[in-house]
């Protein structure tokens, strides 16, 4: 026996890796959102229904007791990933599955799923003279948003406090890549709180697709016409109680980006009296390392009106990290257009758990920035009168 068979052989025994993957069955169709299926599983070694997510552009469409490939990685670590699997591929027919449309840019490239997109930058795309003459985003403000949760609010305090604005969300690949996994996202464009989205990176399903946020700010602000750009990653960021191992990191490099393109950058403070972890107690350290070791051009930093401790502490906050002669710092009395936002839409906003009455300065900083991202906006328009 070669050592090659028997490498091969001692590999299949133990089945070792980074990805746990189980056959499983579809017993029942949830919710199909537009790219982004909610199925019924039975793993083919268990016996209870789980919840599995099926993205029908990568696997094509499932049915009803089709016999499906699963990861459960996430499920299986006791992650939550939203608490589903997600399927692979279809174990079902000859498991072909043709491209469609045009594009050539390549995401979640060189891995097994790896899919070609149409990217706005890319010679073939009907944008591709437009974004290569461009060379700034004047014109723009751009929301830099630590937190999927913070987009709705943002958005609806826009579109409350400046009727008619156009807002585009630009998605970073921080967190889930498929833009479609977002109910966030399907909602605000259904109640025309959104004029357009771009998925950067790796993060893919966009209205358009560019390769970078810097190209994305772009294709914001001169194909979609926007005049505030919220940017910001998906559902999931990821976090690890480190100095800087955490995804939000890179609202620093957003506003860097914001400011090398002379738009006008604005970065909401993860802001909470109601995390019981002390690192995110006030201004959590997510916000202070983004802006004060990350962010190295300066940007507006609005903070709803506190009181007492709560301000005290958060302006000691900002004296230690040196926020205060490195950003402007503007407060802003945000309480009641927020409520009034939130409450015109219909939307119902949460952020680890905690809804408005729980967490509330929280969604108070967010509409804080949605206040100020829409009087910048008016200072534009009155700057070209």
């Amino acid at each position: 026996m070669s050592k090659y068979v028997e490498i091969n052989r001692e590999c299949e025994a133990r089945r070792v890796g980074r990805i746990r993957i189980r056959k499983g069955r579809v017993t029942g169709i949830l919710s199909r959102r537009k790219d982004c299926w909610e199925v019924e599983v039975v793993l083919a070694d268990g016996a209870k229904k789980e919840k599995a997510i099926c993205y029908p552009e990568l696997t094509g469409p499932v049915c009803e007791g089709e016999e499906v490939l699963l990861n459960t990685t996430a499920c299986h670590l006791n992650l939550g990933s939203g608490g589903y699997h997600f399927i692979i591929a279809s174990l079902d027919g000859d498991g072909s599955l043709d491209l469609d449309g045009s594009g050539h840019i390549m995401k979640l490239r060189y891995t097994p799923l790896q899919l070609k997109c149409l990217a706005v930058e890319e010679e073939a795309s009907p944008h591709h003279q437009v974004i290569k003459k461009a060379r700034d985003a004047r014109g723009l403000v751009v929301v830099a948003a630590p937190l999927h949760s913070m987009l709705a609010v943002v958005a609806a305090v826009v579109a409350r406090s400046l009727p008619g604005c156009r807002v585009a969300y630009v998605m970073t690949d921080g967190a889930a890549l498929p833009i479609s996994f977002s109910r966030t996202v399907m909602e605000l464009k259904e109640k025309g709180l959104l004029c357009g989205t771009v998925t950067v990176g790796h993060a893919f399903g966009g209205d358009l697709e560019a390769v970078n946020v810097y190209s994305g700010l772009l294709a914001a602000r001169h194909v979609l016409a926007a005049q505030v750009a919220v940017v910001g990653m998906g559902p999931g960021i990821v976090g690890t109680g480190t100095p800087f191992g955490f995804t939000g990191i890179e609202q620093g490099q957003v506003i860097n980006a914001a400011a090398t393109l002379q738009s006008r950058p604005v970065a909401v403070p993860r802001l909470s009296f109601a995390d019981p972890r002390p690192r995110h107690h006030g201004l959590s350290h997510h916000t202070l390392t983004a802006l004060g070791k990350v962010a190295l051009r300066p940007c507006y930093l609005p903070l709803p009106v506190l009181k007492g401790e709560k301000r005290e502490l958060v302006f000691r906050q900002l004296e230690e990290a040196g926020l205060q002669r490195q950003h402007q710092v503007v407060e802003i009395e945000a309480e009641e257009i927020t409520a009034e936002a939130l409450a015109s839409y219909g939307l119902r906003v949460s952020t680890m758990g905690r809804g408005w009455q729980e967490d509330k300065e929280y969604f108070l900083a967010c509409g804080a920035a949605g206040v100020l991202a829409a009087r910048l906006v008016e200072m534009e328009a009155d700057k070209v009168r």
